[in-house]
C-alpha cells in the first residue's frame, strides 16, 4: 500500500467533465438500472460512485497519471458495466496491487439505496454497507447480497417453479430466453412474478370490466370534489389542476368542462385536436384555491383545507383510459354507470377480504398506522384530512393491493412446499415484495396522469407527498406502465446488471453514529450522508415499510419489529420534530459529528474517505463542515460532479443544485494552529486555482458558489484551529462569508470578461451575480443577505417598493424590468445601473427611442459599463428567458457614440422612421 502521505489519484486530479456527463445521462436510463429495482431518495449516480471509488482507491502516479485518468473515464459510461470489460478487470487488478494483493475493505455507513457499495463491490472490494432504515437494509440485500449469492448459474441446486408454469395458455416468460435465463434468481422471480399476477387477476378482473369490443381499462381519471360555497349555487366542483388527457405533438385529447346550471353540476366531454377550443391548462384549482365553473365563485386555500378536514370533499370518476389488444395507443371515454357499479362492487368486496386477511395475519391488511404530524418535512396531505397511511388509496386500490400482498405471501409458502432452499425462497419472496412496492407508487389516490406520455407518474416524482386534486387510478392486473407485470419486468432487467462477482457485501442494520467495527479497520469510507433538511427518508419510507411488513415482514422479523420505521437516531434536520430550526440544526450537527468521529475511528491511518453532500444553503454547509472539523477529518480535495438533470421537477423555479460535492477527506494527525491572514492567502490561492478549473469544466450558477467551499476548507481544515491576530478563533461561518466574497469577485470578472470591475456599481454587481447564481428563483432571506453582503450592499435598501428586490415572508427574489410595478417608467431619478438598464429595456420595448436616448445620455454611468452589465446578464440567463430577449433587443439597437450629439440628433438609437 502507498505511504500514508502519498496522495491518491482523486486528491490530485479527476475527469470532472466526463464523469458529470455520464452521471447526468444515467438519469434517463430505465432498463437495468438499480433505480428500477426500487426507489430510494437522492440515490447517487452509479457513474459518479464508480469513478470516485476507483480514483480514491488508486494512488497517484505522476508518470502514469493520464493513463489512470483515462481508465477512470473509460469506466464512467453505463455500458462499461454491461458484460465483460477489460477496463474493469484492469481496474480491479490495479486496486489489488495498490493494496498489497488483497481486496481493500470499503465501508458505506449511510448505504441508502446501495449505489456506492455496489460500485465498490464491482471494483472487487471487500464491501460493508450500514443503514439505520430497515427499508434501505432490505434494498441493500436485494442489490448487494442476493444477486451475488444466487445470480450465477449453478448457485442453487433446485429452482422451484409454480406447478405448470409456462405451459398454460397465456403464461409466457417476460424476458426472452437469450437474457440470462440460466440465472436461478432471474428464472424464479420471473416465474413466481407471473404466478402472483395470474392468481391475483383471477380474483380481481371482474372489478375492471372490459368494454364490449374487448378494450381493456388500463386506468381511470378521478377528480376530488367540493361543494361550491355560494348558497345560490351549491354545485359539486370537480377539482382538476388541468384537463389534458393526451398532450403529444401528433395527438391532443382533453376533457372539456360543460357547466349545467339546470342540474347544478359540471358535465364533461372528450374533445380532440382542432375541436379543443379552450385552454386545458386552466383547471378549477390552483394551490388549493378553487373556482366554480358555474357561478364563478371561489374558495380560498384555507377554506379548501377546512372543508376536506370536515369531510365535505368527495370524488368523481370522470374518464376511463382504454387499450384494445392488437392495436397501438390509448383511447378515452367518459365513465359510465357500469364503471361505477364495478367500483362499488370492489368497495363491498374490500370489507369481506379485509376481515378475512385481518384474522389470518393478525393485523389490518390495509395500513391503518398514522401519517406523521402535518408539519412534517415533505408532507402536505394531512392538512386535507388524510391522517392514516390507508387514506392514500381508494377502496378498489386497497382491494387490489391486499390481494397482491396475499399472493406474494402465498408464493413464498408455495416455494417452500416445492422444496426450495429457505434462503433462496426468502430472496425470491423479497423481490416479489419489492415489485409490489413499486406497484404501490402508481396505485394511490395521489398518482398523477402524465398527458405527454399518456401514463401515470409515480407518486414520488418529488421527494415528498404533496396533495393531488385529480388522480389516475391504475389497473394493476394488466400489462401497462406502473402495473405489477411492468414492475417485475423492470426488475428482471436490473438483476443481471447487479451481479458484480462471487463475493456478497456484508449488510448491517445499525446507526452510523455507533459502527459495529473495530478501529483502523477500513482502507476507505465512501458515503453519502443525509442532506440536512432535504429529504425526510424515514417518514417517506414508511409508505413502503408498512406494505413490506404485510408481504414479507415475517421473513425479516428483525427488520420489521417496530410499528413504523425507527426515527429517533435519524440524521435529518426536521424543524417540526426538533422544536424549531435552531434545535434541528444542532441535533443534525451533533449526530453527524458523531458519525464522522466513527468514520475517523474505523479508518486506517493511511485511509481515505469520500463524503458526498449537496445543499443550496450555506447554513447546511456550515453544519457539515463544522461536523467534519470537530471529528478530526480534513479535506484534501473536492469535486463538484453534475448529478442532476437540469430539467428535473422544480429546477426552473427554484435555486436547486445540479451538482453534488464529493469531498475527499483524511484523518487530521496534527494540532497545528493557523493564523487567519496567512490562511486567507492560502484559501484565496487554492480557491482561485480550483475555480478556474471548475469554470473551464462548465460549472455555473449556484453550483459554482458551492464548488468553492471544498477548496477553501482544504486550506482551512488542515489546521486544528485557525485564529485571528487577536487570538480569537475563526468560525466556519466567517470562513464561508470570506469564500463567498472571493467567489463573487472571481465570477464577476469571468462573466464581465474583463480583469477589472471599474465602472460597474455595487447594485449591478449584485444583480449580475444573482442572475448567475439563482436566475429568477426565490431564495431564503439569509442566503440572499449573504450574497448581497459579499459585494458590499445592504439588501434592505433595495426592497422598499422602489427597488429591484422583492421580499415576502422568508423568501427573497430579484425583479426583472417587466416586474418593476406602476410608476417605474415615470421616475426621473435613477440611483443605480440596474434601474437605468431596466428603464432602458422598457423604453426600447415601447419603441420610445427619444426617451431612451435621453435616459442614457443623461445617465451618470458610463455607457460602456452599462452595456457590459447588460451583456453579462444576457450571457448568464438561459435561452428563451424573457428578460434575456428584452436585453438582447436593447443591445442589438444600442450604438456606440462618441460624437456628443444631443437627443433628437440621430444619436444612440435611430428612430423607427430612420
Amino acid at each position: 500500500m502507498a505511504k500514508p502521505d502519498a496522495p491518491r489519484l482523486i486528491e490530485v486530479d479527476f475527469p470532472l467533465r466526463e464523469v458529470s456527463e455520464h452521471s447526468v445521462r444515467e438519469k434517463n436510463i430505465r432498463h437495468g438500472h438499480i433505480s428500477t429495482l426500487h426507489i430510494w431518495w437522492a440515490r447517487r449516480p452509479l457513474a459518479a460512485s464508480r469513478a470516485t471509488a476507483l480514483a480514491a482507491l488508486l494512488p497517484d502516479d505522476p508518470r502514469h497519471r493520464e493513463e489512470l485518468l483515462g481508465l477512470v473515464k473509460s469506466l464512467a459510461p453505463w455500458k462499461a458495466v454491461q458484460g465483460e470489460n477489460p477496463a474493469l478487470e484492469k481496474a480491479r487488478r490495479l486496486i489489488l496491487e495498490a493494496h498489497g494483493g488483497r481486496p481493500p475493505r470499503v465501508l458505506d455507513p449511510f448505504a441508502g439505496g446501495g449505489a456506492i457499495p455496489l460500485e465498490a463491490l464491482r471494483l472487487g472490494c471487500e464491501t460493508y454497507a450500514v443503514d439505520y432504515n430497515p427499508v434501505a437494509v432490505l434494498l441493500n440485500k436485494a442489490v448487494l447480497e442476493y444477486p451475488q449469492k444466487f445470480g450465477r448459474p449453478g448457485s442453487v441446486s433446485f429452482i422451484p417453479l409454480p406447478p405448470g408454469w409456462g405451459k398454460e395458455e397465456g403464461q409466457q416468460a417476460i424476458l426472452s430466453t437469450s437474457q440470462e435465463e440460466k440465472s436461478p434468481l432471474v428464472e424464479a422471480v420471473r416465474a413466481w412474478g407471473e404466478w402472483v399476477l395470474e392468481e391475483a387477476r383471477k380474483e380481481l378482473e371482474r372489478f375492471y370490466p372490459k368494454d364490449e369490443d374487448g378494450s381493456i381499462p388500463v386506468g381511470y381519471i378521478w377528480a376530488r370534489t367540493l361543494p361550491c360555497q355560494n348558497p345560490a349555487c351549491g354545485t359539486e366542483i370537480p377539482l382538476m389542476r388541468q384537463t389534458w388527457l393526451a398532450k403529444k405533438a401528433n395527438r391532443r385529447v382533453a376533457l372539456k368542462m360543460i357547466p349545467n346550471p339546470e342540474a347544478k353540476r359540471v358535465d364533461f366531454a372528450i374533445v380532440e385536436g382542432g375541436a379543443i377550443d379552450f385552454d386545458p391548462e386552466e383547471g378549477t384549482v390552483s394551490r388549493a384555491n378553487v373556482r366554480c365553473p358555474l357561478c364563478g365563485g371561489t374558495i380560498n386555500d384555507s377554506t379548501t383545507r377546512r372543508l376536506f378536514r370536515e369531510g365535505k370533499a368527495g370524488e368523481r370518476m370522470v374518464a376511463v383510459v382504454l387499450h384494445k389488444p392488437g392495436t397501438t395507443g390509448k383511447r378515452y371515454r367518459l365513465a359510465t354507470e357500469r364503471d361505477l357499479e364495478a367500483f362499488r362492487a370492489a368497495r363491498e368486496a374490500l370489507e369481506t377480504k379485509r376481515q378475512e386477511l385481518w384474522a389470518e395475519w393478525g393485523m389490518d391488511p390495509v395500513p391503518d398506522e398514522p401519517l406523521p404530524p402535518k408539519e412534517t418535512l415533505g408532507f402536505r396531505v394531512q392538512r386535507y384530512g388524510l391522517t392514516r397511511w390507508g387514506d392514500l388509496f381508494n377502496p378498489r386500490q386497497k382491494l387490489a393491493l391486499i390481494t397482491f400482498a396475499e399472493r406474494v405471501r402465498r408464493a413464498h409458502a408455495e416455494m417452500l412446499r416445492e422444496g426450495a432452499e429457505p434462503e433462496f425462497a426468502r430472496a425470491v419472496g423479497t423481490y416479489l415484495g419489492l415489485a409490489l412496492d413499486r406497484t404501490l407508487m402508481f396505485t394511490t389516490s395521489l398518482t398523477r396522469w402524465k398527458p405527454d406520455a399518456e401514463c401515470p407518474v409515480d407518486v414520488f416524482a418529488r421527494q415528498a407527498l404533496p396533495m393531488t386534486w385529480d388522480y389516475a387510478e391504475n389497473t394493476p392486473i394488466v400489462a401497462h406502465s406502473g402495473a405489477f407485470l411492468d414492475q417485475v419486468e423492470r426488475m428482471l432487467y436490473c438483476l443481471p446488471l447487479a451481479f458484480s462477482g462471487d463475493q456478497a457485501a456484508s449488510i448491517h442494520n445499525g446507526s452510523a453514529t455507533s459502527l459495529p467495527f473495530p478501529s483502523a479497520h477500513f482502507d476507505a469510507v465512501l458515503t453519502d450522508p443525509p442532506y440536512y433538511d432535504s429529504v425526510p427518508y424515514a417518514d417517506l419510507s414508511d409508505f413502503f415499510y408498512l406494505w413490506l411488513k404485510r408481504t414479507i415482514g415475517d421473513l425479516y422479523p428483525e427488520l420489521f419489529a417496530t410499528p413504523l420505521t425507527p426515527k429517533s437516531e435519524e440524521l435529518v434536520a426536521d424543524a417540526s420534530k426538533a422544536g424549531g430550526m435552531e434545535a434541528a440544526k444542532k441535533r443534525f450537527e451533533e449526530g453527524l459529528t458523531q458519525a464522522f468521529r466513527e468514520i475517523h475511528r474505523v479508518l486506517k491511518d493511511d485511509g481515505i474517505a469520500v463524503i458526498v453532500f449537496a445543499h443550496k444553503t450555506t447554513e447546511a454547509w456550515e453544519a457539515i463542515i463544522q461536523a467534519l472539523l470537530n471529528a478530526g477529518l480534513y479535506m484534501t480535495a473536492s469535486w463538484p460532479i453534475h448529478t442532476e438533470m437540469q430539467s428535473r421537477l422544480r429546477a426552473q423555479d427554484s435555486a436547486a443544485l445540479a451538482s453534488s460535492i464529493y469531498m475527499v477527506c483524511r484523518r487530521r494527525t496534527t494540532d497545528e494552529v493557523g493564523l487567519y491572514p496567512e490562511v486567507q492567502r492560502e484559501i484565496e490561492e487554492r480557491v482561485r486555482e480550483r475555480l478556474a478549473q471548475f469554470w473551464d469544466e462548465g460549472i455555473r450558477g449556484a453550483d459554482f458558489f458551492m464548488s468553492a467551499i471544498g477548496p477553501a476548507v482544504e486550506a482551512f481544515g488542515k489546521y486544528a484551529r485557525v485564529e485571528k491576530l487577536s487570538g480569537e478563533e475563526v468560525t466556519v461561518g466567517e470562513l464561508l462569508e470570506y469564500v463567498r466574497k472571493v467567489v463573487g469577485e472571481f465570477a464577476l470578472k469571468r462573466i464581465l470578461e474583463e480583469g477589472e470591475l471599474g465602472g460597474v456599481d455595487l447594485p449591478a454587481r449584485f444583480y449580475v451575480l444573482w442572475r448567475f447564481a439563482y436566475n429568477h428563483a426565490r431564495v431564503k432571506f439569509d442566503e440572499a443577505r449573504k450574497l448581497a453582503q459579499s459585494v458590499g450592499i445592504e439588501l434592505s435598501e433595495y426592497w422598499d417598493g422602489r427597488g429591484f428586490v422583492q421580499r415576502q415572508g422568508g423568501l427573497v427574489w430579484v425583479l426583472g424590468p417587466k416586474e418593476r410595478g406602476r410608476g417605474f417608467l415615470e421616475r426621473e431619478r435613477h440611483e443605480n445601473m440596474v434601474d437605468v438598464l431596466h428603464k432602458a429595456v422598457l423604453l426600447w420595448e415601447k419603441g420610445d427611442r427619444r426617451g431612451l436616448e435621453k435616459l442614457l445620455s443623461g445617465s451618470p454611468f458610463p455607457q460602456g459599463a452599462l452595456r457590459k452589465v447588460a451583456q453579462a446578464v444576457v450571457d448568464v440567463l438561459p435561452d428563451g428567458d424573457k428578460e434575456k430577449q428584452l436585453l438582447q433587443g436593447l443591445l442589438y439597437g444600442w450604438r456606440d457614440t462618441t460624437s456628443g450629439r444631443s437627443p433628437g440628433q440621430g444619436g444612440l438609437f435611430e428612430s423607427e422612421q430612420g
